[in-house]
């Protein structure tokens, strides 16, 4: 645990590497719940977004690799954005709707069981945990609601604006969706961690009551004996039970302490 607390410091301390620099608006409260808990470290996360991403030949936008942004938000988008972006296109084009992601790095694979359950139930179906060859639990957060249509051959505009009207209403549909499941998300999430901490406390009490009883027991059987070797009127002391009743009780005690 504190190699993985070292880690985690160490990862949370670099500048975030991303176009934004920061996080995203509705992501950020997923992602300070986790990182709020000492068993789990984002790693990296988006919270949805629609992009004009251009291909081929290099125009303005946003670079990333081979491709161009032309436009992207993290929220819904409308006609009149879509097509003044459209008319820098100098290459192939398409509408994409990317919906949430997130990657969490789990101190033990039954953190990352946890999150995955929430995440499945939250409607983030093409979730998936794996386990890197250094024992690294990673837990991946993902949907498979995604939209990709091509708009643009060469700077050529390849469908009608009505069609592109279309696909702007399917988009917006999704992030909408997108925005319902995140906070779905969200809510779970906080009361399954929350269970989990009542759960381990419940737990570590009754490991307590139980050493308890036992140290109880151990004292008692101490002053029982001690009575026996120490008194000077009992010169015939009860023999202790042969069925090994107590001796019995104290083993079962201890089994229950290793546990």
């Amino acid at each position: 645990m504190a190699a993985f607390g070292r880690h985690k410091a160490q990862r949370l301390a670099r500048p975030d590497g991303s176009r934004r620099g920061g996080l995203d608006e509705r992501a950020a409260p997923v992602v300070r719940l986790l990182n709020g808990r000492a068993r789990f470290c984002t790693t990296s996360s988006c919270a949805g977004r629609v992009v004009l991403a251009q291909g081929g030949a290099a125009g303005p936008g946003i670079q990333k690799r081979s491709c161009a942004w032309l436009l992207v938000t993290h929220g819904t988008c409308d006609k009149g954005d879509v097509m003044t972006a459209l008319e820098k296109a100098t290459g192939d084009v398409v509408l994409k709707f990317e919906p949430f992601v997130l990657h969490v790095l789990c101190q033990e694979l039954q953190d990352a069981q946890l999150l995955h359950s929430v995440a499945i139930d939250s409607g983030f179906r093409n979730s998936g945990i794996t386990v890197g060859r250094g024992g690294k639990i990673m837990m991946a957060v993902r949907s498979s609601h995604c939209l990709e249509v091509p708009l643009c051959h060469k700077g050529k505009l390849m469908v009608s604006e009505e069609y592109i009207e279309f696909l702007i209403h399917v988009a917006n549909q999704k992030m909408e969706e997108n925005i319902k499941r995140i906070n779905r998300f969200y809510e779970r999430l906080e009361s399954a961690l929350d269970a989990a901490v009542s759960a381990n406390s419940s737990s570590s009490q009754e490991t307590g009551k139980n050493r308890s009883v036992y140290v109880h027991r151990r004292k008692r059987k101490t002053i029982q004996e001690q009575g026996v070797r120490t008194s000077p009127e009992d010169h015939n002391p009860e023999p202790e039970p042969q069925d090994g009743t107590e001796s019995s009780l104290d083993i079962f005690a201890e089994i229950m302490i290793a546990d």
